[in-house]
């Protein structure tokens, strides 16, 4: 990030966590749109700096699940452990993709959601290891934290929070970079950065490496807040659209927009739309995704930033 806002990380990490002390549904919802978030600025990385649009994001965050279950349930990792070491499995699971990457736009992106359907069906084939279509239980909790009494059972959104704003860093990192720098030159002409002697194949294979990582650190992370996995929630489409949707709402081109995004997508949909329709809420996620394309394609951050500047103008 180009510069830090101590304002909002004091908000993010004390007044937040003391409004949420004490209802544990408000706090539950918000440690699902931090997982909605990490998911969404993994995609985001992917398709900004990438140019690579993903519909199989679910693959990476079921390898991670399954990855960090296995780990602590089978060979008793510590689970401040297994989570980076699942997402390393996810890294290591995205090698199969690699072949896509010499496809561009819809191809490609078609070809990523056949690799999550793919990998689906591993986890429900693959008994002995995964449970198959039974699922896995009892899969161990977060560790405790040692927090104040004020702040004591918010371990699971410290942790969450944590995890994402240092996703926002890294993809930060990556885009002032050089690899940056001639990822998004691709964009504008692929064949002219190939003259200049940049290998695109090669930096898109390290930024889906590097996408699959955190998101199959989201993966394990959320399997063990829900304790429970089974093929058809794992690799859920759900995964792979509610990131998007949070990703283009925010603004995927800006690094904090994805979790912005992702925390007014979710908590509108849980709070506001489905208590006005329990069944089919979804519907009114897409109308609002519309609406926001039209009226501001680069998402709701680059909308607050230019209605910021039209004050400052008029200042």
């Amino acid at each position: 990030m180009k510069k830090i806002l101590w304002p909002a990380i004091i908000l993010l990490y004390l007044i937040v966590p003391a409004l949420l002390k004490g209802d544990s549904y408000l706090l539950s919802l918000t440690v699902s749109a931090l997982i909605v978030a990490g998911i969404a600025v993994s995609w985001a990385l992917l398709g900004n700096l990438g140019g690579m649009i993903s519909f199989g994001h679910a693959a990476f965050f079921g390898i991670g699940a399954y990855a960090s279950a296995i780990l602590t349930m089978k060979f008793g990792w510590p689970v401040l452990l297994a989570i980076p070491a699942a997402g390393a499995c996810a890294s290591l699971a995205s090698l199969a993709m690699l072949p896509a990457l010499r496809l561009s736009g819809p191809y490609f992106a078609l070809a990523i959601l056949a690799y999550a359907h793919i990998f689906r069906i591993l986890a429900t084939q693959m008994s002995s290891l995964t449970g198959g279509s039974a699922g896995i239980s009892s899969i161990p909790g977060l560790p405790g934290f040692a927090t104040p009494n004020l702040l004591s059972g918010l371990g699971p959104y410290f942790l969450a929070l944590t995890l994402v704003l240092a996703f926002c860093l890294v993809y930060s990192r990556v885009h002032s970079s050089y690899y940056g720098i001639a990822l998004r030159a691709m964009h504008d002409s692929e064949d002219a950065t190939r003259i200049l002697g940049v290998n695109s194949v090669m930096l898109k294979a390290w930024m889906l490496l590097l996408s699959a990582f955190m998101a199959g650190m989201v993966g394990a992370f959320n399997a063990h807040i829900i304790n429970f996995l089974e093929p058809d929630y794992a690799f859920s489409s759900t995964w792979s659209i509610l990131p998007i949707i949070a990703a283009i709402f925010g603004g995927y081109r800006t690094i904090t927009g994805p979790m912005i995004g992702a925390i007014v997508i979710y908590m509108l949909d849980q709070l506001v739309f489905k208590a006005m329709f329990s069944s089919g809420h979804q519907i009114i996620l897409g109308v609002v995704l519309a609406a926001m394309i039209l009226l501001a394609p680069d998402g709701l951050l680059s909308l607050f930033n230019q209605r910021k500047g039209k004050k400052h103008a008029q200042a």
